[in-house]
C-alpha cells in the first residue's frame, strides 16, 4: 500500500512539475529490504523511508533516487561522513552539504519537499543580508537540528540551516529525526526540540529568526560582527 495518498501524489507532481528546475541526485544510504538481518545493524525506519523516497522520485523525472546499503558502501559512506541509517543527501546545485538523518516523517516532509525545490533552483528565500553574512565566513559550519516528526516548529530550524547549506560551500546542515536514535539524543542532552549545535561549541533550543540564526553562525564561524549580526542571542557553550 502507497505511503502517500493518491490526493497528495497528484499534488506533488503538480508542484514538481511547476517548481523543479534542473535536476536533483537523492543519495539514500539505507538498509535494502533484502538485507539480511544483522545483530547492531537493525533499522527501524529504512523500509518506509525507502518506500516514502521511492514514491517521491516516482513523481518527477527530474528527481533521481539511488538507494546505497550502508553495509555494503563502507567505503563511500565514510567519505561523505555517514554514519546512520537512513541518511538522505541531496545534491544539485547546492553549495554546501544538505542531509537528513533519519526518515522526514511528519512536519519534516514538508521540509524535505521545498528542500528538493531549492537545490534544484539553486537559490533559496534567505534575505540579502544572510546571503552576505554566509559569504563572509572564514571557517566551515557544521550544523545539526535536532528534530521530532511531531513539533510543529521544527521546520522552521530545519529549513534555514538547510537554505544555508544551499547558499554557502562552507556550510553542512544536517536535520536529524532525533527519536529514531537515542543514544545521538543522549550524547547532545536533547530534551527539547527544535535544539541546534553549531560546530559542537554552541547550542541553542527553538526555533530562532533567520537573522538570530545567522548571528549564532557568525558567532562560530569568524564572521565580521555588523548590525546585522550584533548578537547571537541566549545561546549556550557545549562542554566537551
Amino acid at each position: 500500500m502507497p505511503i502517500l495518498s493518491h490526493a497528495d501524489r497528484e499534488y506533488l507532481r503538480q508542484v514538481f512539475a511547476e517548481r523543479l528546475v534542473d535536476s536533483v541526485k537523492v543519495r539514500l544510504y539505507t538498509q535494502k529490504l533484502t538485507q539480511l538481518s544483522i545483530p547492531g545493524y537493525e533499522c527501524m525506519t529504512c523500509r518506509e523511508t525507502n518506500e516514502l523516497m521511492g514514491e517521491l522520485a516516482s513523481l518527477s523525472d527530474k528527481i533521481e533516487l539511488e538507494l546505497i546499503d550502508l553495509l555494503q558502501a563502507r567505503e563511500q559512506a565514510a567519505r561523505e561522513e555517514i554514519t546512520e541509517i537512513p541518511t538522505i543527501v541531496i545534491e544539485g546545485k547546492n553549495k554546501g552539504r544538505v542531509r537528513f538523518i533519519g526518515s522526514p516523517a511528519g512536519y519534516e516532509f514538508g521540509a524535505l519537499v521545498e528542500d528538493l525545490i531549492d537545490v534544484s533552483r539553486g537559490t533559496t528565500a534567505l534575505q540579502p543580508l544572510s546571503r552576505q553574512a554566509l559569504t563572509r565566513l572564514a571557517r566551515p559550519v557544521h550544523i545539526q537540528v535536532f528534530v521530532t516528526p511531531t513539533c510543529p516548529h521544527c521546520p522552521s530550524a530545519a529549513r534555514l540551516a538547510h537554505m544555508m547549506a544551499i547558499e554557502s560551500d562552507k556550510v553542512t546542515a544536517d536535520v536529524i529525526e532525533v527519536g529514531e536514535f537515542p543514544l545521538i539524543a543522549q550524547r547532545y542532552r536533547v530534551h527539547a526540540v527544535p535544539k541546534v549545535v553549531i560546530n559542537e561549541v554552541l547550542e541553542f533550543e527553538g526555533a530562532r529568526p533567520e537573522h538570530a540564526f545567522i548571528a549564532a553562525i557568525e558567532s562560530v564561524a569568524g564572521g565580521p560582527p555588523d548590525a546585522h549580526t550584533s548578537s547571537a542571542g541566549n545561546e549556550s557553550r557545549r562542554d566537551g
